[in-house]
């Protein structure tokens, strides 16, 4: 399996969020869990930027993609 091209906690200094591990962890726990009828970009705690970004992320399954999905997954456990 090869290296994602981005690692996880890149993810959140793209969309300008803490990426330290507490500030991932405070970022998990603040907004999770995510239901799941919720699509990731439309959830309301994303700006309007942050949410295009993982939109076109996914529409266009960039180099981001593997990241944001792990992002889902992560904020939809309880």
């Amino acid at each position: 399996m090869d290296d994602p091209t981005h690692r996880f906690h890149q993810l959140f200094a793209q969309l300008g969020l803490p990426c330290d591990a507490a500030g991932i962890a405070g970022f998990l726990k603040a907004n999770r869990p995510l239901p799941g009828d919720v699509a990731l970009p439309d959830a309301p705690f994303w700006n309007a930027s942050q949410a295009a970004f993982l939109r076109e992320t996914l529409v266009q399954d960039s180099d981001w993609a593997q990241q944001v999905d792990q992002l889902s997954q992560a904020l939809r456990q309880t």
